[in-house]
């Protein structure tokens, strides 16, 4: 079961990528956007306990703090949120977003089909949502010369007018979100374009979310071949994974298994696996520049 469940995401990813060669993003429609300091260290994939979280990208790190009482985000719907955020900042040039007047109608925007019980989608995309925009953000920069350090949280202040147990229920008033001015400027003046068709066909793994727009971010500049370490890469995307031989290896694997499905539908992204990392070339980015 387990394999046939692969081979029909593996189709959809390849019907994916064909559409993707046959229409950018630009002329279907489908311009999204993610927050750069997301893109260059990512969120926890999974569950993690105590309120502290913290990636490194050589010179820089990320460090994510959470009250106890809710918890720090994880998974993929931190990520689809964050997505939306961006791409809406983008496209109306305001901090202060309309969610919409009922949590499906929200849902269908991040691609979510709407199931209840305690482990439904609805009761996850609450609880993430609380966990995301509860959390403070320290991105600190660090060189031999110099160090630069930023506190910035998502969001100011956040109205969620959703019915749990009826979402296709309008409210009489709208939800809405007003992004931290901090962070509004950062994804407004400097956000990376994604493929929304691509997210959507990779919102399964959030390891292959985290590798999809860190490659399409490389690729966009990248001008010479460029190795990156194993090591470098664990303390960017190995949330959970030790720092032992037999963790390497297994976020090797598990790194792999998501490059090989970003692949699939990003097929200009060249990136080889070599003994010491990954070996990038200049390549298509997967959002064109406008001229």
């Amino acid at each position: 079961m387990a394999k046939t469940k692969d081979l029909i995401r593996i189709d959809k990813l390849i019907t994916t990528s064909i559409a993707i060669q046959d229409v950018d993003a630009y002329d279907a429609d489908e311009l999204g956007f993610m927050a750069r300091a997301m893109v260059m260290a990512s969120l926890p994939h999974s569950r993690v306990e105590g309120t502290e979280f913290e990636r490194s990208n050589g010179d820089y790190t990320l460090s994510i703090v959470a009250p106890s009482r809710v918890g720090l985000p994880y998974g993929t719907i931190p990520r689809l949120l964050l997505c939306w955020l961006t791409t809406e900042a983008v496209r109306t040039k305001e901090r202060e977003l309309v969610l919409g007047d009922s949590l499906s109608g929200f849902m269908r925007q991040l691609d979510l089909v709407p199931t209840g019980g305690r482990w439904g989608s609805i009761t996850r995309l609450r609880n993430q949502t609380e966990r995301l925009f509860a959390s403070s953000v320290t991105a600190i920069y660090r060189d031999r010369q110099r160090t630069r350090i930023e506190n910035r949280a998502v969001i100011d202040s956040a109205d969620l007018w959703w019915h749990p147990k009826e979402p296709n229920q309008s409210s009489l008033w709208q939800s809405t979100v007003t992004l931290s001015e901090s962070f509004f400027k950062e994804i407004v003046d400097r956000p990376v374009p994604i493929d929304m068709r691509a997210l959507r066909g990779l919102k399964k793994s959030p390891m292959a979310l985290d590798v999809y727009v860190w490659l399409t971010y490389r690729m966009s500049y990248l001008t010479k071949p460029t190795e990156i370490s194993w090591h470098s890469l664990q303390g960017q995307f190995g949330a959970g994974y030790p720092t032992t031989p037999q963790g390497i290896r297994h976020f090797r694997q598990k790194f792999l298994a998501a490059m090989k499905r970003v692949q699939l539908v990003y097929n200009g992204g060249r990136a080889t696996p070599t003994d010491g990392g990954m070996k990038l070339l200049p390549g298509r980015p997967h959002v064109r520049k406008l001229k």
